[in-house]
Formats: C-alpha cells, structure tokens, sequence
C-alpha cells in the first residue's frame, strides 16, 4: 500500500535560532520513490523514449485504423523501382522517395515496416493486458483461498504450461488467420496468444499472495471484518503489484519475439497484410543481393524488444527495494580520501 511518513524536527535544534520557524521534513509516498528510482535509471529512460518515438511513428506515418497518414505510401501500393530499389535515406533531413528501399515488386519498405511495426506492437500490448489480467486474477485466487481452489487453478496452469508454446501458438494463429477481414486476425491472435502465455505471471502472484497472506496487516484486517475482495484488492494486491508490472514488461517483450517467430514460419499475420517477422521471413533470400530489405525489419524487432527489456529491468529496480544502485564515482572517491 501506498504510505507517507512524516517526521518533524525539534522545535529548536541544537545550533539554530530559536526565533526562526519550526522546519517540517516530509517523507516520500512509495509511489513517489518508485517513480524517483525509475527516472534515476538512464537506460530505462532512454528506451522508454525511443520506444515512444518508434510508436509514435508506427502510428502516424501510414495511418492507423481509417486515418490517414503523412507518408505518401502505403504497404500494398506498388510503383516503379527507383535505383533498382536501393534505400534513398540520405540523412534525417533528406528522406528521399523511398527511405528504406524498394521490394522486388515495387512496394514501398517504409511503408511496410511501419505496417510490421503497428502488427507487432498491437500483439504485444494485447498480450501483455491479457496475460496480466488472467495470470493475477488466477495467480491471485490460488495464493489467497488455498485449499481446492488452488489445486484447481494450478493443475489448469500445469496443463497449459506442459503444451509446447510454439505449438499452440501456430494452432491458435491458424484459428485467427481463417477469419475474413484484414487486421481482425492480428486481433485475435493476440488474444489468443494472451491466453496462452499467463502461466509464469499467475506461478509468480501465487507465490507472492501466499507470502503476503500471513503479513501482519492482512490479519488486522481480517480482525477488522474487511471481506476477503477488500482484504486482495485493497490490501495484498497493492503489494504485489511490482511483480505484476516487471513480469508483464518481460512478457510483453516475449511476445514480440513470438509473433515474429510464428510469421516468419507461416502461421502468424497472413498476406496481404504484413508484419515484422513476415517481411524477413519474405526478403531471407535477398539478404546477399539487397540487404536493406533484410535489416530494416530486423533493426525495429531488436529495437522493440530492447527497450522493452530495458523498461522491464528498470521498472524491477523501482520496485524491489533490495536493488542499490552502483556508484563507481562515489566508491573512487571514497578509496582517495581514505
């Protein structure tokens, strides 16, 4: 839970004047210090700002769901190849008519990996709102209730968890790919692929509301006559919410990289539609003459995933109070003076 602590000083400290007014020295909610400790962490600020900017570009440049964007492109026009296709990209200032090259078949490669871009992170954040959503509410139920409920949700849990996610996951994306209508099927695979990756999540929440359940203030509570949805929902959830967030990131982060997979062996988003893993999985053969069609997608997938690998980690170090920051200037410093 969220608390302020607040202390004052003596009304007249030793070495001041006793005419000046009493000083108040206010303490941090633990919101506010989780927000300080992220903020402090460069690499996680960097990335959430690059990660922002690739959105932000994703979305704008081609559109997004009826409205119109400023790139002139989109990804399933075609036109005639300039320069054999190359990339006109010359600096940040001169774009050229095509940036990131041509296809063999003239489209246009921003265009399309923008449209890669959009699928990806459109299945990261379902992922991520679903597997957040089911693995707490069942990671939560189990660790709280014990007893039948819990043999229950975690024999549910093993079973998901002993079938191969790669094959369920092309079995779900098969099921998505048969509905008629582009980016219906994104949708749905994303769905699908929420409900089939929460296992760790609700492992973990379990884990955290068995030990937060014998907590003192959960059996004040109790004494209280709080019910039992006040006593998660107000009092253990609050607590365990930095394990939620973290692993969320990382799952996040991981559907990324299965989306990309399971387009780039056929089963994720289906032509004409596009996506990062299908754009390398199209252009593999054309790595040794026309690279440029091979590394764009490939720089905005480890884009993606770095950042948001780098926002999971700093989000960890806010929210576990074990982590200390290491301070090479500040030991160097103290080894001289000493």
């Amino acid at each position: 839970m969220s608390t302020t602590f607040s202390a004052e000083t003596p009304s007249n400290p030793p070495g001041t004047d006793p005419e000046l007014p009493q000083a108040k020295v206010v303490g941090l909610s633990q919101g506010q210090i989780v927000r300080k400790r992220f903020f402090d962490n460069t690499a996680a600020i960097i990335s959430l700002v690059v990660f922002a900017l690739i959105c932000v570009l994703a979305f704008t440049s081609i559109g997004f769901a009826g409205i119109p964007g400023w790139w002139k492109y989109d990804h399933r026009q075609f036109t005639e190849q300039i320069n054999g296709g190359a990339p006109t990209f010359v600096n940040i200032f001169n774009w050229g008519e095509h940036p990131f090259g041509q296809d063999r078949i003239g489209r246009d490669m921003f265009a399309m990996t923008m449209r890669g871009t959009q699928q990806s992170i459109i299945v990261m954040f379902l992922v991520g709102a679903i597997a957040c959503v089911v693995g707490s509410v069942v990671g939560a139920a189990a660790g709280y209730f014990r007893g039948w409920v819990e043999a229950v949700l975690m024999r549910l849990t093993d079973v998901v968890i002993i079938i191969p996610i790669i094959v369920m996951a092309a079995v779900l994306g098969q099921i998505a790919n048969r509905l008629v209508g582009e980016g219906i099927g994104v949708i749905l695979l994303g769905i699908f692929l929420g409900l089939a990756t929460w296992t760790s999540l609700a492992r973990l929440v379990r884990g955290e509301f068995l030990s937060l359940r014998e907590r003192e203030f959960v059996d004040a509570a109790r004494i209280a006559g709080a019910s039992n949805n006040r006593i998660i929902f107000k009092h253990i959830l609050p607590n365990a919410v930095g394990v939620i967030i973290v692993n969320t990131t990382l799952l996040m982060s991981t559907a990324i990289l299965l989306e990309t997979s399971l387009s780039y062996i056929g089963f994720g988003v289906q032509p004409p539609d596009t996506s990062l893993g299908l754009l390398v999985s199209q252009n593999q053969e054309a790595f040794q003459t026309r690279p440029w069609l091979f590394w764009w997608p490939g720089l905005f997938i480890v884009s993606i995933c770095l950042c948001i690998n780098f926002i999971g980690d700093g989000l960890r170090d806010a929210f576990d109070p074990r982590q200390k920051k290491f301070n090479a200037k500040k030991v160097k410093t103290k080894t001289v003076g000493s």
